[in-house]
């Protein structure tokens, strides 16, 4: 075997296209191919943090996508009477940036099209098969393409993680629903960029203020808070009506309501790769959205795995090497996110402990070791970028 000169990436979202940055930059020719139309316009607000932005700058992406975003550097945590429980940051530096998901993706997109990436919409890969020093995909039209590599970037119902391992465990449904909105013209007295959370008595609402005079939230509710989805907005005006604070503004003055959808996570995989096919972003490791990494950690798999393709003497042995070097770290994280969302719906008791305790566990971990090795991480990008 020999180093890949070409790739199929499986997925057009943020983690496609991001990869198929990085492996243009290693001098792998790659071509990505989205189930669906065009990524739709689907899903909640997202931080990049810091150790996005490094991935982001190694893609040379992290100008168009600040363009797109503003700075949210820290949050500020709130119980449901409205007492400030402390602040925690998003980042070190440069801040933290939050942007909509969709605009992430089109950002990395639209920069792949500029560099003369070939983007595939449409393309649905129904079985992969070895073909003699690659891989050949079948698409549901009945189409073939050929690659040395494919990428499995598509997301957390992978159907390329169905054939690295049929008996790799389902994604799992957390004890949270998450629903969103936009909101304009409430006055919120948080500053632009100021993360602002609360620990509601029956969910956990977290909003941010946005430029254009925008009030951009999210809602955290337990799946068995409320009887009836019928009418969302009437649900959660329901469930943080007894709660100080903006959610009610917000929520009623939100032109629509996004969700609530199930927040799903990825039990840890036996294996991210076989053969010449390989996992990345929540494809491999799909963490709850509670850890703000989501969409970093993507950004990360990226740089890591065009890095090991080209350095490593066959496509094997670069993907055992990629997973050796993300696995730690990406399930490091997420049990560390796993532990931050049981604090958001505790219940009565579980609420006192966690308002009594909580002012004191931020001042003594923000900006602690286990913060600076989420957020200070910086990937090595792959050597002599071969751009076109």
């Amino acid at each position: 075997m020999s180093r890949p000169t070409s790739a199929l990436v499986v997925g057009g979202g943020i983690a496609g296209p991001a990869t198929a940055l990085a492996l243009r930059q290693a001098g792998i020719e790659p071509v990505v191919c989205e189930a669906r139309g065009a990524p739709a316009d689907e899903g909640a607000m997202l931080t990049v943090a810091t150790n996005g932005l490094a991935a982001l700058r190694a893609l040379g992406v992290e100008e168009r996508v600040c363009a797109a975003s503003f700075a949210t550097p820290a949050i500020t945590l709130r119980n449901a009477d409205g007492r400030n429980l402390g602040e925690t940051r998003t980042g070190t530096e440069p801040a933290a940036r939050t942007l909509q998901r969709a605009a992430l993706a089109a950002a990395l997109r639209d920069e792949a099209l500029d560099r003369g990436i070939e983007l595939e919409d449409g393309r649905r890969v129904v079985a992969l098969e070895p073909a003699g020093d690659g891989v050949r995909a079948t698409f549901a039209d009945g189409a073939e393409r050929t690659a040395d590599v494919v990428i499995g970037c598509d997301g957390i119902g992978s159907a390329v993680r169905a054939i690295v391992d049929p008996s790799a465990p389902a994604p799992g449904r957390a004890r949270l629903l998450n629903a969103w909105g936009i909101a304009r013209g409430v006055a919120t007295g948080v500053p632009l960029g100021g993360y602002d959370m609360t620990f509601g008595r029956r969910a956990f609402f977290g909003f941010v203020p946005a430029p254009d005079d925008e009030v951009w939230w999210f809602a955290n509710v337990p799946a068995g808070a409320a009887a009836s989805w019928d009418d969302p907005r009437a649900t959660l005006l329901g469930l943080f009506a007894q709660d100080s604070g903006a959610a009610t503004a917000l929520i009623a003055a939100s032109p629509a309501i996004g969700g609530p959808l199930p927040i799903r996570t990825l039990p840890p995989l036996p294996r991210w790769h076989a053969g010449r096919i390989a996992l990345a972003g929540d494809a491999a490791h799909a963490v709850s959205p509670s850890s703000g990494q989501g969409a970093s950690l993507a950004l990360e798999d990226a740089v890591v795995l065009a890095r090991c393709l080209q350095e490593a003497p066959d496509p094997r042995a670069a993907f055992a090497r990629y997973e050796a070097e993300r696995r730690p770290r990406v399930e490091r994280i997420a049990r560390w996110a796993e532990r931050i969302g049981s604090t958001k719906t505790p219940g009565p008791a579980g609420a006192r402990i966690r308002d009594a305790i909580m002012p004191l566990v931020l001042r003594l971990t923000d900006g602690g070791k286990a913060q600076r090795e989420m957020y200070d991480h910086v990937v090595a990008q792959p050597a002599a970028p071969a751009l076109r």
